[in-house]
């Protein structure tokens, strides 16, 4: 355990994050997402819920100011329309700890092939269906670091 570090964030995420720069992706996967298939390194969060560990991974990550949309989620495949109350909550943290960045939704094989470029995928063992989110890394400016000299 780390002083100001969120106890989620184990130290294989912890490394991911750290060595992430500005514009690159981390999917954050539910249990059913083919996480190992897809081609980039795969982080284990077994056990981990979706929800608090975005909550954990958003504590210390900035999202991309500078692109168009930071975030996506998995459409539903039958009504792509309706938002699963898991990105509802998604949308909550990341209105709450990020800013005013809204969710875009992805078709589901368009997300999975922006998921093969990510960085990384987390792979949790959250149940609930679509929970799923890619999140764009922004930057770190240095008045958030002047604590550190």
């Amino acid at each position: 355990m780390l002083r100001g570090i969120h106890p989620l964030l184990g130290p294989e995420l912890l490394h991911a994050l750290r060595t992430m720069g500005h514009g690159d992706e981390i999917v954050i996967a539910d249990a059913n997402f083919p996480a190992s298939t897809l081609g980039c390194p795969v982080v284990r969060a077994d056990g981990v819920l979706a929800e608090p560990l975005l909550e954990a991974i958003l504590t210390h990550f900035p999202l991309d100011t500078f692109a168009p949309a930071s975030a996506f989620r998995m459409a539903m495949v039958d009504t792509p329309d309706v938002v699963p109350p898991v990105c509802v909550s998604f949308q909550k943290i990341i209105t709450r700890l990020a800013g005013n960045f809204q969710i875009e939704p992805l078709e589901r094989f368009a997300f999975y092939e922006r998921s093969r470029k990510a960085a990384y995928v987390v792979a949790t063992g959250e149940l609930q269906l679509y929970a799923n989110v890619i999140l764009k890394k922004g930057v770190v400016r240095k008045e958030e670091l002047a604590q550190f000299g």
